[in-house]
């Protein structure tokens, strides 16, 4: 149920904790995308007669869970574009992985390409053609007994960024077979979490910082408790 994973909502936006293996928009499966169902939700929640308007300003990949904003207005979408454009917000991820990050706290620069045929991006010389710079901070939060939680945060949003620059550094996100990860997770997800957003509401100009709980996982919550747990010591 849509309102089961609603985080925030009001006339202009709605955030919600995508759970993993939806797809934000429609594509070439046909599978119904979380778009669409937001869609149905304020149609029937509002009782709004014809078509339903939905701006998405940004995406996340289908096996990752975590936040996505929807914009209900156009001025919303192009405001909230805006700031995403101008990089005046603060995104931060969760990550389990599965070799401890050394150091534990640093960041990551790297020169990326992507493959389209293979969807794909892949770490490349400075040089090639189409490579863009990425760059993100991250710090393990928690060690588990076999894998570590980092949290990372982006100063660039490359095509699968936090994926394949963790990887170059051998520290795959668990589940990530496509990213060197040593076997996938049932359910086909990856443990990569939108974790936190922070920006400034695009109409009120209030400060909104939302949290998306962690995926209800024994590995995930366990990992929660480890950090909530040395924040109280």
């Amino acid at each position: 149920m849509i309102q089961d994973i609603i985080l925030y909502e009001d006339n202009h936006l709605i955030i919600v904790n995508k759970p993993s293996g939806e797809i934000v928009q429609g594509d070439k499966t046909g599978d119904v995308p979380l778009s669409d169902k937001i869609k149905e939700y304020i149609k029937v929640k509002y009782d709004k007669p014809g078509n339903v308007y939905l701006g998405l300003p940004h995406r996340l990949d289908r096996p990752t869970s975590g936040i996505v904003v929807f914009a209900k207005t156009s001025k919303a979408l192009a405001r909230v574009n805006k700031i995403f454009h101008d990089r005046k917000v603060n995104k931060t991820y969760w990550a389990l992985v599965e070799k401890k990050p050394i150091p534990s706290l640093g960041r990551l620069e790297n020169y990326l390409a992507k493959n389209e045929k293979r969807n794909k991006s892949f770490v490349v010389d400075p040089q090639q053609p189409g490579a863009q710079k990425a760059a993100l901070s991250y710090q393990l939060l928690y060690s588990l007994k076999k894998y570590f939680l980092v949290e990372v945060a982006l100063e660039t949003g490359r095509h699968h960024q936090i994926r394949v620059q963790l990887s170059h550094r051998g520290w795959s996100i668990k589940g990530d077979v496509k990213y060197g990860a040593h076997r996938t997770n049932p359910d086909a997800s990856i443990c990569l979490h939108a974790r936190y957003l922070e920006f400034d509401h695009p109409t009120s100009g209030e400060k909104l910082k939302i949290t998306a709980p962690v995926p209800n996982d024994n590995l995930w919550k366990d990992a929660e408790k480890g950090v909530n747990s040395k924040k109280t010591h």
